[in-house]
């Protein structure tokens, strides 16, 4: 199933920052009872590691495959408008490094739609991190 026509909505990976309002403001829909997002974050630890910062890379089809994903997710939820962006390049502790966002006619689909979309693009999606800890050592970690 074909996404919603009903938004120009993102889906896709950038290098430059994203922004918050742009990705809500992309799926918002007069018909749509709840919008759900997932702003995901560096964090400035991982197991037990202090990270000073962390670097996305994508292979050359991981956008195809994150618009595949979201359109999986519309076949499977009554989505009024769905939205992923993710960041490539290196990333400061703050920096937001992905958004998903999913509005749908209730509040528990929504809430639904966007997990499942996060949770999805983690483990399907060809993005991949390098933590870099701040003794130095790095680390890569499979998908994003």
């Amino acid at each position: 199933m074909a996404l919603p026509a009903l938004s120009p909505a993102p889906i896709r990976l950038r290098d430059t920052p994203l922004s918050l309002d742009e990705v809500y403001g992309a799926v918002g829909d007069d018909a749509a009872g709840g919008t759900a997002l997932f702003v995901g974050t560096v964090r400035d630890h991982d197991g037990g590691k202090s990270v000073s910062s962390l670097e996305y890379s994508a292979h050359p089809s991981a956008e195809a495959e994150l618009r595949r994903v979201a359109e999986e997710i519309a076949a499977e939820f009554p989505v009024r408008a769905l939205a992923a962006v993710h960041r490539t390049g290196l990333l400061a502790i703050g920096d937001v490094a992905v958004i998903t966002a999913v509005s749908c006619p209730h509040r528990a689909e929504a809430f639904a739609a966007c997990r499942k979309l996060i949770d999805t693009l983690k483990h399907e999606v060809p993005v991949w991190k390098r933590q870099i800890f701040t003794d130095g050592a790095t680390e890569w970690v499979g998908a994003c």
